[in-house]
């Protein structure tokens, strides 16, 4: 289905924006992504679309982009209200498709969960069957929405909340609900879940964690008194709490509208033109990975923050790491050993938090290393404590750069990587606060080896 062959399909949406009739490969991408026809519409901007274009009354066009299992769809598309509430008629056009890079996908996803993880105000553990098991929520306006939802545990978490232009009902794949934005409620803010599938094969055969995140703070006056920021202290603005947010929206709109230009899905477009538009794309996505570093970086300097104390094996998190950014080593023909399946190093740390170091780590090896060299991650287990090393073979550190390493905005000279001199010093802190600790041990010339120390496991 890879290719960039055009196509053009027609399809019909009625009252309820669902999608009524479509023809391939629309009809296609709506059924392998979790909806049914007729039924809801499952591709988010392509449901955007359709309401806005009912509810200004005229015809609206744009770029729409996808994901479709392994590969990534754009088209252009137009939507045109047939009045009388009788739905919108869809044309589609300059269908394309092109395989996900793995590393981009994945990463972008972890970036995701990790925000919602920090920052949401609603989360709950559920069932398979998308049934409440458990609720946690700091946001004061939705104290009542809190309490009905724990009387009500064993429902279907969307009994409890109002979806956005969508005719759900239960049951309802999980796919169709994450990034859905909805009501609460009790709260004149609107809401956004993400959910994370458990189990094995990410089907949600193990359950599901949801998260729900507004669209922004309360006002000091009604902040919760068990909020993490205590009362009696003023509330110091933050770049995850109140910028980051802001920021994301915009920056995300510009990557996409470049990506568009870029593409020529809206047309034709002198290739000078297009390469512009690649560097406006660029740029916006090395500002949005600074935007999550800064984010990142409050939250570790949270005096508050405490990471999980999850069972893990430091072998099967490294392997994960390489099989992340494998295709980047690829592009650079360099080599990398992860631990045999065999081999194992339990410890005790938040697993999420570990992979983050790991990644951090090894991405840089991968980005200053030479092409053609190697780059090893070992572990082992010794006296209570549980470690891993990345070995690169690239120029290596002099003793004043090691001490400089890991401080913070720290680039040791490097400019045009569209690194924030960041990555090391967060990684630290991440040890840190799971009893562990972060060193580098290096000589100029003879590459480098940085190693992750962290409590054993005692069980294992």
């Amino acid at each position: 289905m890879a290719g960039q062959a055009p196509f053009a399909a027609i399809a019909q949406t009625d009252a309820r924006n669902w999608l009524v009739a479509a023809d391939e490969p629309l009809a296609g991408l709506q059924l392998r992504n979790g909806g049914e026809l007729p039924g809801a519409i499952v591709t988010p901007q392509l449901l955007e679309l359709v309401t806005k274009a009912r509810n200004y009354g005229f015809k609206l066009s744009r770029a729409i982009s996808a994901r479709d299992g392994e590969e990534l769809v754009s088209a252009w598309v137009e939507v045109e209200p047939q009045g009388n509430g009788e739905g919108c008629r869809i044309t589609v056009s300059d269908w394309q498709s092109v395989p996900v890079p793995e590393e981009d996908a994945q990463q972008e996803r972890a970036r995701q969960v990790a925000y919602a993880r920090q920052f949401a105000e609603l989360s709950a553990r559920l069932g398979p069957e998308q049934q409440l098991l458990t609720v946690d929520c700091d946001a004061a306006d939705l104290s009542g929405q809190v309490e009905a939802m724990r009387e009500g545990i064993g429902k279907a978490w969307t009994d409890f909340v109002e979806l956005d232009g969508t005719g759900h009902h239960q049951p309802v794949h999980w796919r169709l609900l994450d990034g859905a934005t909805m009501r609460l409620p009790g709260s004149d803010r609107h809401w956004q879940a993400l959910i994370v599938p458990l189990g094995r094969g990410s089907a949600g055969s193990g359950g599901f964690e949801l998260y729900l995140m507004a669209d922004r703070p309360l006002p000091d006056a009604v902040q919760p008194s068990n909020a993490r920021q205590k009362p009696e202290e003023p509330r110091r603005p933050g770049l995850g709490r109140e910028i980051a947010p802001v920021l994301r929206q915009p920056v995300s709109r510009i990557i996409a509208n470049a990506e568009t230009i870029r593409t020529q899905l809206a047309g034709p477009l002198a290739e000078e033109y297009a390469n512009y538009a690649a560097d406006i794309a660029t740029a916006g996505e090395h500002l949005l990975a600074l935007i999550d570093d800064l984010t990142t970086l409050e939250m570790v300097e949270d005096e508050d923050f405490a990471p999980a104390p999850d069972q893990i094996d430091l072998s099967d998190v490294a392997r994960r790491a390489v099989g992340i950014l494998g295709v980047r080593a690829q592009e650079r023909g360099i080599a990398v050993s992860a631990p045999a399946l065999d081999q194992q190093a339990p410890a005790i740390g938040e697993f999420r938090r570990v992979l983050q170091i790991l990644l951090n780590l090894l991405g840089n090896a991968i980005r200053y290393a030479p092409e053609g060299s190697a780059v090893r991650l070992q572990v082992g287990t010794a006296r209570g404590r549980a470690c891993i090393t990345v070995t690169d073979e690239g120029e290596g550190l002099s003793e004043e750069e090691q001490e400089r390493a890991f401080a913070k905005f720290e680039r040791l000279g490097r400019s045009g990587d569209g690194g924030s001199g960041l990555g090391l010093y967060i990684s630290r802190r991440l040890a840190e606060a799971m009893g562990g600790s972060l060193t580098v041990e290096s000589a100029k010339g003879e590459g480098a080896r940085f190693t992750l120390d962290l409590p054993a496991d005692p069980e294992a």
